[in-house]
């Protein structure tokens, strides 16, 4: 549970997270904000939720029967770039980044709907045979699929092990990761370090532990922030983030794997507590694609013509903004 400080302090906004409209802020506001356990029936009642009201149930209504969105599936043989594209674009519609937003709302295998999805992934992306795989992709594809698939269900699976085994190769010499330069990491390329965060404890062999350590180390040796010039859009707060970085992640996964302690966390932390509302919420700030000053959408991987996706209204209080937020700021309390 939380302190009563910190619970008295943030009542009225818990008590907004925990309306029903959306299971999946309910689910985790009991478990990451009250500390409540998995098998508590209130818990569990939220949990069986997810797929049926709300944002989860609003995607997985326009799947297709087969466990695709757009496009349609092409046939083998046919239309080899159709199997590259097929899943991954158009962005940020297609297949693999609704996918995405499935796993973060707590979904599993066990729904047949998330097992047809992932088998598409396992048949398309994840063939040890073919040379349109997600084996030979940079490394923040490889670590969303390894995070997505994490969250399903599927870590023993010898190919997600694989990815994995991809991304711990990946890893440059300062810590970080890079999808473009090849010599130094990036603030950026963020994703290996959400899939190591997806693991269980138990998971994770002693090479993922150090690359953790040292992806950490690179994160907090810039306080999250630092890298060159200031990036304005890592200082505004998004989701889905597909593969785009902002502060908001950083604090999300550094607090999670076990650094809420550091200090150097401490810039982000000031920025975190000054974006938040009078009345205790943090907002949706934009949607991706969102490109500062002097940055190509070349350089950052984006298509012409994607289409933005969001769960909530840009420019209002987030429940899912407010909830990481939140949830940060408990870890801090909790590891101070």
């Amino acid at each position: 549970m939380p302190s009563s400080e910190f619970y008295s302090q943030n009542q009225e906004v818990i008590d907004w997270l925990l309306q029903e409209d959306q299971p999946s802020v309910r689910y985790y506001t009991l478990i990451d904000i009250l500390g409540q356990r998995e098998t508590y029936p209130e818990v569990r009642e939220a949990y069986s939720q997810i797929p049926k009201r709300g944002w989860a149930n609003e995607i997985l209504s326009l799947q297709k029967p087969e466990g695709y969105w757009e496009p349609e599936r092409p046939s083998w043989g046919k239309d080899p770039v159709g199997w590259m594209e097929f899943l991954y674009r158009p962005k940020f519609v297609a297949t693999n980044w609704r996918a995405l937003v499935l796993a973060d709302l707590g979904l599993t295998s066990k729904d047949k709907r998330i097992k047809k999805t992932a088998d598409l992934f396992f048949e398309y992306k994840l063939r040890l045979s073919s040379p349109f795989n997600f084996f030979t992709e940079e490394p923040c594809i490889v670590g969303n699929t390894a995070r997505m698939l994490t969250r399903f269900g599927y870590y023993d699976d010898y190919r997600v092990k694989k990815l994995y085994d991809r991304l711990l190769e990946d890893q440059r010499e300062d810590g970080g990761w890079n999808c473009f330069r090849p010599d130094r990491g990036t603030l950026d390329n963020w994703e290996p370090l959400a899939a190591y965060d997806a693991l269980l404890r138990s998971k994770r062999t002693r090479k993922i532990e150090r690359s953790v350590a040292r992806g950490a180390e690179f994160y907090l040796e810039r306080k999250l922030f630092e890298e060159g010039k200031k990036y304005s859009p890592w200082f505004r707060f998004h989701y889905p983030n597909h593969y785009y970085y902002d502060i908001l992640i950083g604090l999300d996964l550094l607090t999670k794997l076990g650094y809420a302690n550091d200090k150097r966390l401490g810039p982000a932390l000031k920025i975190l507590k000054e974006k938040r509302q009078g009345d205790g919420t943090w907002l949706l700030d934009k949607v991706h694609p969102d490109l500062g000053p002097g940055v190509t959408e070349s350089e950052f991987g984006v298509d012409k013509g994607p289409k933005p996706f969001a769960l909530e209204k840009v420019g209002e209080p987030s429940k899912w903004i407010t909830l990481r937020a939140l949830r940060v700021l408990k870890r801090v309390e909790d590891a101070s």
